[in-house]
């Protein structure tokens, strides 16, 4: 095996297939990067038996051939290396990486034990690649992160006809929205549950790009997996997982309730307000919330003798005056990921969940593209 590449091309490709290897392997190969070239090009892959990543791209190849190195080690070192090409060969037992006057020469690891990657579905459709990024990004906002609770650490898509909905919750707040797409099949109906990090990371890893190709396993072909391909600079990614099981809460039903106060606010406003008011806030205590069609919003934290912060914010309000107690946290993260200037928020009752949506003015109604509910704290009188 040998080979001459763009030492950025090379770094960047490196840099993403390593960051799906295992911080700590179940067997030493898992560790390993696997460098495969041909004369279509180099190819680099990742497995942990749980998600596998790959990435194909150009290179002058002289010599055909495979090898297995430290996936950390490598990454390491070609980040490090000047920006000139860089020439990569197996010499024995040992890869050799130089660039310029530096030289590294890496230990390999039996390639013939490396697991044998899933097979990638059959491609299902496509999405716009920034679309699905912002999607994910703000669907990925209600997300669990305990692992206890391995079924909420995911994002559900439901695809349906020319729809992706993408779901999650902690249940605490959720979160629910609807992305277009192009699919094979204008009459799919289908579902997977996917972990909320690794669907993040491969998304963000397609920003920039054009098309996103989706395969979701049906039947007994890469079945209970995922998979995810597109054009990133002038090679191809593509990433598989595995799904999650289990019977995931009834996420779009919480948000079909009808309410009974709604105010829209500054985006901006709101989110600067909160961070100020929450110096205040101990951990796990509210900032509290006063709607009022006559003086806005009035945003309040701390009582007693304890540090106190109040502020209020211009707030366009209709129906009856509302209390309400959030964790500030779960607040700032859901309107973090709002890209409209105007936030819409709808209220039942002080001890019901909140809606939360993004509008471009005051007054418009909320186009459903992204909605996120929030669960109320109980407020000490």
């Amino acid at each position: 095996m040998k080979f001459r590449i763009d030492r950025d091309t090379l770094a960047d490709a490196v840099a993403w297939t390593a960051r799906s290897l295992p911080v700590r392997p179940s067997v030493p190969v898992l560790a390993g990067l696997l460098i495969e070239a041909d004369h279509e090009g180099l190819t680099l892959s990742g497995f942990d038996y749980e998600t596998s990543t790959r990435a194909t791209l150009p290179a002058e190849v002289s010599a055909d051939g495979r090898a297995l190195v430290s996936g950390k080690l490598l990454s390491e070192i070609v980040k490090s290396l000047p920006a000139q090409p860089v020439d990569v060969a197996l010499e024995d037992t040992r890869v050799s990486v130089v660039c310029g006057r530096a030289r590294f020469h890496l230990q390999t690891m039996p390639v013939e034990e490396y697991p044998r990657l899933p097979q990638m579905p059959t491609s299902t459709g496509a999405v716009k690649a920034d679309a699905f990024v912002t999607a994910v990004q703000q669907a990925g906002a209600a997300a669990g992160r305990d692992e206890m609770l391995p079924l909420l650490t995911g994002v559900r898509l439901e695809l349906a006809g020319a729809t992706i909905s993408l779901m999650a919750t902690d249940r605490f707040r959720a979160s629910l929205r609807d992305v277009e797409w192009f699919p094979e099949d204008g009459e799919i109906s289908a579902q997977a549950l996917v972990p909320a990090r690794v669907l993040s990371e491969t998304a963000r890893s397609f920003a920039g790009g054009s098309d996103i190709s989706i395969a979701v396993s049906v039947g007994d072909v890469g079945d209970g997996l995922i998979g995810f391909e597109g054009t990133v600079g002038n090679g191809t990614r593509r990433t598989t997982t595995r799904l999650l099981e289990g019977d995931f809460p009834r996420v779009r039903q919480l948000f079909q309730t009808q309410p009974e106060t709604v105010a829209y606010v500054s985006t901006q406003h709101l989110v600067d307000a909160v961070k100020r008011v929450a110096l205040v806030a101990e951990r796990n205590t509210p900032v509290r919330l006063t709607f009022s069609a006559e003086n806005g919003l009035l945003l309040e934290a701390g009582t007693g003798n304890e540090a106190q912060a109040s502020e209020s914010i211009e707030a366009a309000v209709t129906g009856p005056d509302i209390e309400i107690g959030f964790n500030p946290s779960y607040l700032l993260e859901g309107l973090s990921v709002m890209g409209e200037p105007v936030v819409h928020l709808a209220f039942t009752q002080h001890t019901k969940p909140a809606a939360i949506s993004g509008v471009g003015e005051v007054g418009a109604d909320p186009d459903g593209a992204f909605r996120y509910l929030i669960m109320p704290v109980r407020l000490q009188t």
